[in-house]
């Protein structure tokens, strides 16, 4: 019989996937709870309603009154602990998931600070070998007022080469 039981819930069904629905539908409650309860129009309508109480629970006649001035409003008292009793874990639960929402943004900056300091190293080696490698390129290099001086050096050397060879071949000339 224990074996009909399992048969009953087909395979690949769990309760975990609607247990996390369940509890993200919560949260997002718990959180637009707690925006709401921050904001002025909040508590304009709190301070309204509780004008409203104090208000009907004086100025009307005593038999149409709920909440005795004479007790000091008890229920409204009440009422307001008890919101007050609920409102203070609900903001807890919306900032316990906003400060998890933080740890995982202050993770993916970390990552991409990393990436961004690895990029930034890579480029910065890579600026240096370029600067070193036009270093080497301009220690290589001629200049062009180098290389005008070498080859009046060179057509100087070949002026008094060419001088030297025609004098030797005109002596000889000289002589027959």
């Amino acid at each position: 019989m224990a074996r009909g039981g399992q048969l009953e819930t087909p395979l690949g069904r769990s309760s975990r996937r609607a247990s996390a629905e369940n509890k993200d539908r919560f949260g997002r409650f718990t959180e637009w709870i707690a925006r709401a309860m921050g904001t002025p129009m909040f508590l304009a309508i709190l301070t309204l309603f509780c004008i409203a109480w104090i208000a009907w629970n004086t100025l009307t006649p005593p038999h149409v009154r709920f909440d005795s001035a004479a007790n000091g409003f008890t229920a409204l008292t009440l009422m307001l602990s008890l919101q007050a009793s609920y409102a203070a874990p609900l903001i807890l639960l919306a900032q316990n998931r906003q400060d998890d929402r933080d740890r995982v943004q202050i993770e993916q900056d970390r990552q991409r600070a990393e990436r961004n300091l690895a990029d930034t190293e890579y480029l910065a080696r890579e600026v240096v070998a370029l600067r070193m490698s036009i270093d080497s390129m301009t220690k290589d290099v001629m200049t062009r007022d180098v290389l005008r001086h070498e080859l009046r050096a060179l057509l100087d050397d070949l002026d008094r080469r060419d001088q030297t060879d025609v004098a030797p071949t005109e002596q000889h000339s000289d002589h027959r």
